[in-house]
């Protein structure tokens, strides 16, 4: 094993001198790797993730990854299904099954912030069928869903822009070659871009959040003074399939479903800790402040969004039909029955960017996702080489080839094809969750069993095991109930819809497949909890921790603006 060590003059020099000569190089690991100017541990093995990102890059990354299309248009189709107090509460109530997700997420990674990511926690604390059949149906999720967000920017810019004019397939070119340079230029490079991008989608939603709170207390150009106006007429409820109080509640029911995919993505934050500074501070903070970026992201701009527009409206009605353009969001609908123009132009263009982000993330994870499979021996061993600045070269080029499937969508008869793809591999991101839950029970029972206790703990989920067990009965139950709309059908609703009954279920058979599959042909065993592996790579990664704490408390420079930054911006950035 390398060991870190400092090759500085006497032992009395001065912070600022140590800084200067750390600068020429003088913080090592060894022959193997070495600590940059940066902090971060470079390898020189070609087998290692390079740790640059920074706490900012990573808690930008963890809000972008929450906030997306699913929340400023999705949010539209739910309302006009399900009424104001059914979004209401569902994505309330969805957004603390994330959290509790989140938690015990954080647990495990603050405590062994490695590269292979959740699918790795799942392979040393539960069976290695589990960490196989993860981290292929996350691989799964990302590969076609890393196209499908190229193919809604393309549409997006049919806003200005008509087919007829120009052929969608050029614009996702463009936007494939650009994600495939920007992840190749190295995690720095991502990490930085992603954090402006992400801090434009924070402003676009905090606007959207204070714009509608204006329109509700009649700010508006029509001074129309909504308040709670709709939940009354017409009604905070719509049923939905059925009638009376069943149809309310099956509208409720598809609104949770709904919510549940607005929220896929928030995990992407595990798949990070293998690139993350310092990950046991950057990771908890993360992960603790998610609850209130829910809160305030999510459940304020639904419950303001639920005063501005009636679930009847006609313009909502249009935007349900209207794709991944502007007009497709209730936000502009609200916009325009306030009385204001010209609005939906920006709020497009910003909408463009939600989507060119996510998909340059999406390329990202799925990268990250195969490398790790690779790093457990899941996949062949090439997927694991890294270049000199530790991007996984060929895992990002093997990543890339699938993005191709976007200009599938160019045709009419794909994008059929490709909408069954899509709605067959949606079923993975609960089934990743899913696999989390279960995962930290047997963390927790494990750990237990071998005498750790929370003391000893980074970072402690606060609903503990039992929070795991709830979240998983609801994660299950929202699987099994995801296209529930095909055993309710009826005369008025045409006949068994089997097209979407087996790509919306057939996730699941694949998912349970892979797991005994994988154990029939290595003979696995589940991983005993007085036997499951804590230390493994633990002490080259408290290395790297102890060589960039060592690099901060060096070059750590104190102002006045650091204070008000913590105290009142940074729990929202």
């Amino acid at each position: 094993m390398a060991i870190f060590k400092r090759n500085s003059g006497s032992s009395g020099e001065s912070p600022r001198e140590a800084d200067q000569e750390y600068g020429k190089t003088e913080y090592q690991t060894g022959e193997a790797s070495v600590v940059a100017p940066d902090g971060t541990v470079h390898h020189a093995d070609h087998s290692h993730l390079h740790r640059g990102l920074k706490s900012r890059h990573i808690t930008m990354i963890a809000i972008g990854g929450a906030i997306g299309t699913g929340l400023i248009i999705g949010t539209g189709a739910a309302l006009a299904k399900a009424g104001p107090g059914s979004i209401l509460i569902s994505y309330t109530l969805v957004g603390l099954l994330v959290y509790i997700v989140m938690c015990g997420l954080g647990e495990m990674a603050a405590w062994l912030p490695h590269a292979s990511g959740f699918a790795g926690y799942a392979t040393r604390f539960v069976d290695p069928a589990l960490g196989f059949a993860l981290g292929y149906t996350y691989w799964f999720k990302y590969i076609i869903i890393t196209p499908n967000q190229l193919t809604a920017a393309a549409l997006v810019i049919q806003y200005w822009r008509s087919p007829d004019e120009i052929n969608p397939g050029v614009f996702i070119a463009i936007f494939l070659v650009t994600i495939i340079a920007i992840n190749y230029f190295g995690v720095r490079f991502f990490g930085e871009f992603e954090f402006w991008l992400s801090s434009i989608k924070v402003i676009v939603i905090v606007g959207l959040i204070i714009l509608s709170f204006v329109l509700v207390l009649g700010g508006g150009p029509n001074h129309d003074r909504t308040g709670f106006r709709y939940y009354n007429d017409p009604g905070a409820f719509k049923p939905y399939i059925a009638k009376g109080d069943a149809g309310k509640f099956l509208g409720f029911w598809s609104s949770m479903i709904t919510a549940v995919f607005a929220y896929l993505g928030t995990e992407l934050v595990g798949v990070t800790v293998g690139e993350a500074q310092n990950p046991r501070k950057t990771i908890p903070r993360a992960i603790k402040l998610t609850f209130y970026r829910i809160l305030f992201f999510y459940c304020l701009s639904v419950f303001f969004l639920s005063m501005l527009v009636p679930y009847n409206s006609k313009d909502l009605a249009f935007a349900n039909k209207a794709g991944t353009k502007a007009s497709a969001s209730p936000f502009v609908v609200a916009i325009k029955i306030a009385g204001i123009k010209k609005l939906d132009a920006i709020l497009n263009g910003c909408i463009l960017i939600f989507t060119f982000s996510a998909s340059n993330s999406d390329l990202y994870i799925a990268s990250r996702t195969i490398y790790g499979l690779a790093e457990q021996g899941h996949a062949p061993r090439i997927l694991a080489w890294t270049d000199k600045r530790g991007v996984p070269v060929v895992a990002l080029g093997v990543s890339s080839l699938f993005a191709l499937l976007a200009f599938m969508n160019v045709t009419d008869d794909s994008k059929v094809v490709f909408g069954y793809f899509v709605n067959l591999v949606t079923i993975f991101g609960l089934l990743t969750w899913i696999s989390i839950l279960v995962t930290h029970i047997y963390f927790i029972k494990a750990r237990r069993a071998q005498g750790i206790t929370n003391d000893q703990m980074p970072y402690v989920a606060p609903f503990g095991i039992t929070g795991s067990y709830i979240g998983l009965f609801f994660c299950c139950l929202i699987a099994l109930t995801k296209n529930f709309n095909v055993f309710t059908y009826d005369k008025s609703y045409g006949n068994f819809d089997y097209k979407n009954f087996i790509t919306g279920y057939l996730g699941i058979p694949l998912y349970l497949i892979m797991i005994f599959g994988f154990k029939a042909y290595h003979r696995t065993k589940g991983v005993r909890p007085g036997e499951a592996d804590f230390y493994t790579g633990k002490d080259e990664i408290d290395r790297e921790e102890e060589a960039f704490l060592a690099h901060k408390a060096a070059t750590q420079k104190q102002n006045s603006g650091n204070w008000f930054y913590r105290t009142f911006v940074a729990w929202l950035f």
